[in-house]
């Protein structure tokens, strides 16, 4: 019979940090990969499986995430709004999205003084995205 089990259960530790991992899809692999890599100045590591490629942003510990194309990875500006760090600055990522491909659709803008600044931005495949720092 169904029912309770007497044992007592472990009790779970509220979640902290929502967000473990993010994709940004694409069409045009190398050109989202080019995009990133230009706007934070680095250079992803890339994998290709069968018909998926990805790319990944570095990441020590923390939240992970990668550029995705293959079957099922649509860019969108609607939906889900992912904020990347931009470091202590997101200007200098900022002024980098137009020479890379990209659009800005709302410039530097303060949300207050204790949660710093955040710029939305279309990337070279078509997604929408958000910075934010902390001046």
């Amino acid at each position: 019979m169904g029912g309770v089990s007497s044992k007592k259960q472990k009790e779970e530790k509220p979640v902290k940090n929502f967000i473990s991992w993010f994709e940004i899809p694409a069409v045009n692999f190398q050109q989202a990969v080019d995009f990133y890599n230009h706007i934070f100045q680095m250079e992803m590591e890339k994998n290709f499986e069968g018909n998926y490629a990805m790319a990944f942003f570095p990441a020590n510990k923390g939240v992970g995430g990668a550029i995705v194309a293959g079957p099922g990875s649509t860019p969108s500006d609607t939906g889900p709004l992912i904020y990347l760090n931009a470091g202590s600055d997101l200007s200098h990522v900022l002024e980098r999205v137009e020479p890379a491909g990209g659009r800005i659709v709302m410039s530097k803008t303060l949300i207050n003084k204790e949660s710093g600044y955040f710029a939305i931005f279309i990337d070279s495949e078509g997604n929408k995205l958000a910075l934010h720092s902390n001046k």
